[in-house]
């Protein structure tokens, strides 16, 4: 072979070589790049969410032009029991095809697995767990709700301490989320007054206003958060955006209850309904569908927010799901309670 034929045919070949390494390296480089943006992605802090901030104007929740909100919405059962239905497919099917604006994440703190009770590991998991909450309430358009959820510790001030780093720790985490609302303690009971509520509540309040300082905040009241008309006579004084739990079971709670709600409204207390079922208050037990249905006449004329009870297939007649439907999102009408059937009417 002439020489110079053969030096020309081995400069074409390591050309082509050239050429083709080039566009391997060019491939490789934009697929490294799509792996590191895809996992960029997935590793990325929740964004604000998009939704209005509120605040507590008179006894009114409303947006920031002032117009009147009612937030129409769903709690979960305690996350150390029941934490699958949290997540993206049964946030956004309730948002989309139920109808709610928000919901509600329960953290119980003194039963099994309790914030307070479990170990270390355990609160990790609780805190992984609300995190994800928020971000699928984030994601499908809803405001969430943080439950610090005493009920048979009784006394909020039980686990105080406790309370304060909780609350630092989600105030610091979701002071720019705008969709987030706290609730410090759910059902004060066994006779605590609303003097000693009112304490705890005072130092929550400003530890969470230390980290955020607009947020709405609810607080709880005596005797499972029943007996608004007391803590009306002295609420929170020095800040905004503070709002009073009402709970209510139409199954065992009639008119004198809406009576001291009355008042309370009356007494300028703003209230925030951030429990309530048609069941009796044990949580089971028949429905008491007509009285439930003068409770949100009540809700709508006082334009008060609401959070039915509970997102989870628990056998008691205040679950929304069917203990025989094993489904964590895609419910169809007959996989739903009667009280669940019954609540989704009331949002439409």
């Amino acid at each position: 072979m002439n020489g110079n034929r053969f030096h020309l045919y081995n400069s074409n070949k390591i050309s082509k070589n050239l050429r083709r390494c080039r566009r391997i390296s060019r491939m490789c480089v934009i697929g490294i790049m799509a792996i590191l943006l895809v996992l960029a992605w997935d590793a990325a802090p929740v964004q604000a969410a998009k939704l209005p901030a509120l605040k507590v104007k008179g006894t009114q929740l409303v947006n920031a032009r002032g117009k009147k909100v009612q937030l129409k919405g769903v709690s979960t059962h305690g996350m150390s029991w029941y934490p699958e239905y949290v997540n993206q497919k049964a946030f956004t099917q309730m948002k989309k095809k139920w109808g709610i604006n928000a919901v509600r994440l329960a953290v119980y703190t003194s039963e099994y697995n309790g914030y307070c009770t479990g170990d270390a590991s355990n609160r990790k998991a609780l805190e992984k767990r609300i995190d994800q909450g928020v971000q699928y309430a984030t994601k499908a358009g809803l405001y969430v709700i943080i439950d610090w959820h005493i009920l048979s510790d009784g006394n909020p001030r039980t686990y105080e301490k406790q309370a304060a780093a909780f609350f630092r720790k989600m105030a610091s985490k979701y002071k720019n989320h705008t969709n987030v609302l706290y609730e410090i303690c759910n059902e004060p009971n066994g006779g605590t007054s609303w003097e000693t509520i009112r304490t705890y509540a005072k130092k929550i309040v400003k530890t969470i206003r230390a980290k955020d300082k607009k947020a709405v905040i609810i607080i709880g009241t005596p005797t499972w958060s029943q007996d608004v008309d007391i803590a009306a006579d002295s609420p929170l004084k020095g800040y905004k955006n503070l709002m009073y739990s009402l709970h209510f079971y139409a199954g065992t709670h009639g008119e004198y209850l809406r009576e001291k709600a009355q008042t309370a409204l009356d007494k300028g207390l703003p209230l925030f309904v951030s429990e309530f079922g048609i069941s009796e208050a044990s949580g089971n037990g028949g429905l008491g569908k007509e009285e439930g249905g003068k409770w949100m006449k009540f809700l709508k004329k006082n334009k008060i927010s609401y959070m039915g009870w509970s997102l989870c297939n628990k056998e008691e007649s205040s679950a929304l799901i069917k203990p025989s439907c094993k489904k964590t999102s895609g419910w169809s009408s007959r996989d739903l309670t009667p009280w669940g059937k019954w609540l989704l009417k009331q949002f439409k």
